[in-house]
């Protein structure tokens, strides 16, 4: 396919995420929506939204059918992900996928040996891949010496629609499993150690959602170089909002940390669009004198590229695009985002088990 070619995307899914990757492909060159799919209504709101006119469809099988897409941008509950991906493959399309790529190990395996032998691009929503900023954090992790100890969390005091969209998440994933793979894949990213065991806990703080699930969890992570990471992440309208933004990176050097004074300020954990702001990086060094006295001032590091949540969407459709058009090798991009959900799911095992588990 050349540059002067309109790549075909069907989009499925039009909720915050499905309607932020529809936004991005209405503003790209070479790029057209074929048709749009959801259950709901959101479909016809996203419609009015892109300025009207497009196919709408509530059957994903009949759309496939109808428009047959070049592509097909997959934002729904985890549940569908595998059984909607790999129609999608056989159908000849290329994918992009939220997060998770399904809500199994073996789902993800079998979507990933689709996408192979049907020989076409397959994406993952890892949305912080994208942003420069924790591009940086990665960076200077990295020169913070072996072992690194990582600390990080994401809870969401969530209400109103988003504690619908969360209760609706946890009837296939925990949060632990949901937002843990940005996290996980962001630690593997900084240590690139092989992960060698995990342990997690987790608690059911709710009655709104199904026995045996919930809704509260944290995981540590130990690697083979003697990192260790801990994730903690819980969702729901009893979530405390005092730390909800952590994400710190301590090495033997000194260490590294994302101050979101906006983002992590009151009424924001369940705001999506705070979640990938970093604001400032703040660099510590760890070095002393011969009074036990730091030698170095800390380091602020405010970056000038700091895209919101659209701009992070539309760089990550230019990132699918780009891979078709330039025959990219996603080799790595996919086996990264089935070792995360691979590790996130032997978490959940821990939990369940109260057994840590082993990789």
């Amino acid at each position: 396919m050349s540059n002067s070619v309109s790549l075909r995307v069907l989009v499925v899914g039009c909720g915050n995420m499905g309607a932020s990757h529809a936004m991005a492909y209405k503003t790209m060159d070479g790029v057209e929506i074929c048709g749009i799919v959801s259950t709901g209504k959101s479909k016809d709101i996203l419609n009015e939204k892109l300025g009207g006119g497009y196919p709408l469809f509530i059957d994903y099988a009949e759309a496939l059918d109808k428009t047959a897409p070049d592509a097909v941008c997959i934002s729904t509950y985890p549940d569908t992900h595998e059984s909607f991906a790999i129609m999608a493959f056989e159908k000849g399309c290329h994918v992009f996928i939220e997060k998770p790529i399904a809500d199994s190990v073996q789902g993800a395996e079998r979507v990933a040996a689709a996408a192979k032998k049907a020989g076409k691009k397959l994406v993952v929503g890892y949305i912080l891949r994208h942003h420069p900023s924790w591009i940086k954090f990665i960076e200077l992790a990295q020169q913070l010496g072996k072992p690194l100890a990582m600390r990080m969390n994401l809870n969401q005091q969530s209400h109103g629609y988003m504690w619908d969209v969360h209760r609706n998440l946890m009837k296939s994933l925990s949060p632990i499993v949901d937002c843990g793979v940005h996290y996980i894949d962001v630690m593997c990213q900084m240590v690139r150690s092989k992960p060698i065991q995990v342990s997690a806990i987790g608690a059911r703080l709710t009655n709104d959602i199904p026995e045996g699930n919930y809704n509260y969890g944290q995981l540590q992570i130990r690697f083979e170089d003697g990192s260790v990471g801990w994730y903690e992440a819980g969702w729901g309208p009893m979530i405390s909002e005092t730390a909800f933004f952590i994400k710190d990176v301590i090495g033997p050097d000194g260490s590294v940390s994302i101050v979101a004074k906006e983002a992590g300020s009151s009424g924001k954990s369940d705001s999506v669009a705070a979640h990938t702001k970093t604001e400032s990086l703040r660099r510590h060094y760890a070095s002393i004198d011969a009074s036990n006295e730091f030698t170095r001032k800390d380091e602020w590091i405010d970056l000038t590229d700091e895209p919101d949540h659209q701009e992070l969407c539309n760089r990550e459709q230019a990132y699918f695009l780009n891979a078709i058009l330039q025959d990219i090798d996603l080799t790595d991009h996919v086996e990264d985002a089935v070792n995360s959900l691979r590790i996130a799911f032997a978490c959940d095992e821990s939990v369940r088990t109260g057994m840590a588990v082993k990789l």
